[in-house]
C-alpha cells in the first residue's frame, strides 16, 4: 500500500498507508496519536478509512512515526495532491477551538519560515490576551471554551523565541486602527508589536494606507515554509498543499511586501497610532 502512493491515491489509501507504517514501526496507536497532537479515536478513524486525513494529519503522523525521508516525501506529496479542503469555523467551535490551536502549534513546530499575511486583524502569534477576547467576542464561545482557546494561543506564541526559526508578518495599517478593544488595550497591543519587531528572528512589516495598492488584499493566509498554506475566509479555513496554490500566495505576499514599511519606519508608524489611542483616551 505504501508504494501505491506514487500513483493515483485517495485519502482512504493514505489512512491505510499510515496504519501500515505504524504497525511496521511497532509503536502503539496511543503513543503515535499523542505525538501527533490528536486523539487515539481520530487516529483510529484515519487508519480504518472512516475519516479522511488532512495534510496536517498526515504530516503530524509521519513526524510521530519518524519514517525514512523517501517514504515521508511520497506520502506528503500524495497528501498535497488531494489536499485542498475547507473546514467550517462552526466545526472547530463545536470540537474546541483550543484543540485546533494545538494542531496549528504542531505544524508551526516543524516550520522553519512562517509567513503571515493579515489584512483583517493582528496575527494570532502577536495578539495580547485582551485582543484575543476582542476578536472572539462574536464567536459565541462559552467562558470555559474561550479561556482554553486563549491559553492555547498564548502557548503557541512561545515558538517566537526559537531563534532557529524565522517569522515574517505582513499587516495592513487599518488593522492597527480598528478599535476591537478599549483604547488603552489597543495601545498595549501595538506596544507588543513594536517590542516583538525587535527580535532578531521576527520581521513585522506594515502595508501603509498611503502605499499604492498592487492588488486587492483579499483574505488572510499563513504560509508554512513552501509546503502548506492555510487561508481564512469568513465561514471556513481552507488548507492546501498544492504547489501551484502555494506559489500564488507566495507571490501575493512578496508583492505587498515590496510596498510595506519595515524596521524603524514601521515602528514609527505603529508608535504614532498607539499615541493617537492614548491621546483619545485622555480626551474621553
Amino acid at each position: 500500500m505504501v508504494g501505491a502512493v506514487r500513483g493515483n491515491v485517495n485519502r482512504t489509501d493514505l489512512g491505510k498507508a499510515l496504519r501500515e507504517l505504524r504497525v511496521a514501526s511497532g509503536k502503539q496507536a496511543k503513543a503515535v496519536a499523542r505525538s501527533a497532537a490528536m486523539s487515539p479515536s481520530k487516529l483510529s478513524k484515519i487508519e480504518n478509512g472512516s475519516l479522511p486525513p488532512s495534510v496536517l494529519d498526515v504530516e503530524r503522523v509521519l513526524e510521530a512515526l519518524d519514517v525514512p525521508a523517501e517514504i515521508k516525501g511520497d506520502l506528503t506529496e500524495a497528501a498535497r495532491r488531494v489536499a485542498t479542503e475547507a473546514t467550517a469555523w462552526r466545526i472547530y467551535r463545536r470540537t474546541g477551538l483550543y484543540k485546533h490551536q494545538r494542531e496549528i502549534q504542531a505544524i508551526e513546530a516543524r516550520t522553519t519560515l512562517l509567513r503571515v499575511f493579515q489584512p483583517s486583524c493582528i496575527p494570532g502569534l502577536l495578539q495580547t490576551p485582551e485582543y484575543i477576547r476582542g476578536v472572539q467576542r462574536s464567536s459565541e464561545l462559552t467562558n470555559d471554551a474561550l479561556e482554553k482557546m486563549i491559553g492555547a494561543r498564548l502557548r503557541r506564541q512561545e515558538i517566537l523565541y526559537a531563534r532557529a526559526r524565522k517569522f515574517s508578518f505582513l499587516i495592513f495599517e487599518p488593522v492597527l486602527r480598528w478599535q476591537l478593544i478599549p483604547k488603552p488595550m489597543m495601545a498595549a497591543q501595538l506596544d507588543k508589536l513594536i517590542a516583538m519587531s525587535r527580535m532578531p528572528n521576527v520581521k513585522i512589516d506594515i502595508v501603509p494606507l498611503s502605499a499604492p495598492a498592487p492588488a486587492p488584499p483579499t483574505s488572510s493566509f499563513v504560509l508554512f515554509d513552501s509546503r502548506l498554506a492555510i487561508i481564512e475566509i469568513p465561514h471556513a479555513e481552507i488548507t492546501t498543499g498544492e504547489i501551484r496554490d502555494i506559489e500564488l500566495y507566495e507571490d501575493k505576499f512578496d508583492t505587498f511586501g515590496r510596498v510595506a514599511l519595515s524596521g524603524d519606519n514601521m515602528r514609527n508608524l505603529v508608535a504614532s497610532i498607539r499615541d493617537d489611542f492614548l491621546r483619545e483616551q485622555e480626551i474621553d
